[in-house]
């Protein structure tokens, strides 16, 4: 090998390894900022559900009243604690920021991967079931468009189909009619 072959064979690893660097040194900005647009997505998000939790919680602590009013106290305690419990869930979720939110779920994954595992199942279950029920409703509502013969959503005219008379030729398949017995039926099966 010559010096000047020597020479761009350098030049062309030192090129590539200056691709390589800057490729990753993207790939880390990338993966830098789609956590910081999931960690300000969870803050947001989080904040305005403990707001809601705050307003149930106070939706709760009125029925409570109510329940008191009218003499039924045993209840309208056991409502107030539920009331206590989303309003503490509440302040959390509205005070907590998304880092906090997001290592805290991390946290629970690692000591409790049988409670994510079965969420998981859960919620792929309920998908499931919500994909089943919207898919049966797409075929209910398309069927009659279906039966005419048309998928737009048209009626197609009806045509009169003519009767099929069974051919009385031995060996003869007749159209629409299934053998039931003689030498084309055991050939058919």
């Amino acid at each position: 090998m010559t010096a000047t072959q020597s020479g761009t064979a350098d030049q062309a690893r030192d090129k590539a390894q200056e691709v390589g660097a800057q490729a990753k040194e993207k790939a880390q900005e990338a993966g830098s900022q789609a956590r910081d647009r999931v960690r300000d997505e969870v803050d947001r998000r989080s904040t305005e559900a403990g707001q809601q939790a705050g307003s149930t919680a106070q939706a709760l602590r009125h029925a409570s009243q109510k329940l008191r009013e009218d003499g039924n106290e045993p209840v309208a305690k056991g409502i107030e604690r539920v009331a206590d419990r989303v309003e503490s869930a509440g302040g959390w979720l509205r005070d907590a920021d998304g880092d906090r939110i997001l290592r805290d779920a991390e946290d629970f994954g690692r000591r409790n991967p049988l409670a994510v595992v079965a969420g998981g199942v859960a919620l792929g279950f309920a998908a499931s079931r919500l994909l089943k029920a919207s898919s049966r409703r797409r075929y209910e509502a398309g069927a009659p468009s279906a039966a005419n013969g048309s998928s737009n959503g048209t009626t197609a005219p009806r045509t009169a189909v003519p009767a099929v008379t069974p051919d009385t030729t031995v060996g003869t398949p007749t159209p629409g009619v299934p053998p039931t017995a003689g030498p084309e039926a055991s050939r058919r099966f």
